[in-house]
């Protein structure tokens, strides 16, 4: 029996995912099949088996590698950053990625329970930095202490999301001015209150 190498093992499922990503930026989540997926990353059906047991399991992976890149990203961003300033790495409104991918994948976890799953899970995930990081800025006192960090972490991840869909909704966006305006209202919203705003 033929030893599996790791490291080529999981170069292919890159590979894989990365052709997965392609069909489904260019034919959505529900358009894409598996033999779309193995045209693309030009292997068969029964190869890709050896790495997916279906197209959910693709997606689930796709959504483990964002978390994993999103927490190598804050902890990279947090050596010796304060909080905001790691926050507005994420805090970006752009007219890259795949904004239209991320409003089907919402729209396909309210039919699909896979989906969902992997969605809730992934939010879970970016929650935990995001209270992390939060808790960070109110011991450091540059995070209001008495916002709630949880609460705080959905806000900021229904945020985060909704930026990535401003240039679908309006093509012609400054994006540098939005993205300007998104971390003015985050200051704002995140500040500790200065004595006479709490009178």
């Amino acid at each position: 029996m033929r030893k599996l190498d790791p490291v080529k093992h999981e170069e292919k499922r890159r590979e894989i995912l990365d052709a997965a990503e392609r069909c489904f930026v260019r034919d959505g989540l529900k358009g894409a099949s598996i033999s779309s997926i193995c045209a693309e990353a030009r292997i068969s059906p029964g190869h890709l088996y050896h790495y997916f047991t279906s197209k959910e399991a693709i997606v689930g992976a796709m959504i483990e590698a964002r978390l994993e890149e999103a927490a190598a990203r804050f902890a990279k961003r947090a050596e010796g950053a304060d909080v905001l300033s790691t926050l507005f790495g994420e805090m970006k409104v752009t007219r890259s990625g795949h904004p239209a991918l991320l409003l089907e994948a919402l729209a396909e976890a309210n039919r699909s329970p896979p989906m969902a799953k992997a969605l809730q899970d992934h939010t879970k995930g970016v929650h935990s930095l995001l209270a992390d990081l939060l808790e960070k800025g109110q011991a450091a006192g540059t995070i209001d202490p008495t916002l709630d960090r949880h609460v705080t972490a959905s806000l900021l991840i229904s945020i985060i999301d909704g930026s990535k869909t401003l240039y679908l909704r309006d093509p012609k966006l400054d994006v540098q001015e939005a993205t300007r305006a998104l971390q003015t209202m985050l200051v704002r919203y995140l500040a500790p209150a200065s004595d006479t705003q709490k009178v």
